[in-house]
């Protein structure tokens, strides 16, 4: 067992630099982009998705993989500000996506309602943060 959890985090970890195309991609600001290729893990993530037997860990795994795409892009902005900002939109959606699974496939009440205060809260940060980006990135 432990030899599985322990395969299963240095998977995640390495399928963090897996390319995964979603639609949550599309809410990620153009100018928090790279054109620095970030498909260096794509076979982990293959790895990773063959040894998940349950769907809300795909769905979940889905998500991980795409803010960690999201948030390194960000990450490598010249402007220390803006990649600050980049990086946390990306975290904040991966929030959402996380409560999205939550919702989805969970059960219990309260970790449902709590996933409701997520995405409210970590939308409106979003909505905020992306208004500054428009305002101050270059």
């Amino acid at each position: 067992m432990k030899k599985l959890i322990a395969t299963v985090v240095t998977g995640a970890m390495l399928s963090a630099f897996a390319t995964l195309a979603s639609a949550e991609e599309s809410t990620f600001p153009e100018v928090c982009k790279s054109n620095m290729a970030m498909d260096m893990g794509a076979d982990h993530s293959k790895m990773m998705q063959d040894m998940m037997t349950e769907e809300h860990q795909k769905a979940g795994m889905t998500g991980m993989m795409q803010m960690d795409k999201n948030m390194m892009q960000g990450m490598l902005h010249k402007d220390a500000d803006v990649a600050f900002i980049c990086g946390m939109i990306a975290h904040h959606q991966g929030a959402i996506d996380m409560s999205n699974v939550e919702l989805k496939y969970g059960k219990n009440d309260w970790s449902k309602e709590t996933a409701k205060k997520v995405i409210a809260a970590q939308t409106k940060e979003i909505a905020d943060m992306t208004a500054w980006l428009k305002d101050n990135a270059k």
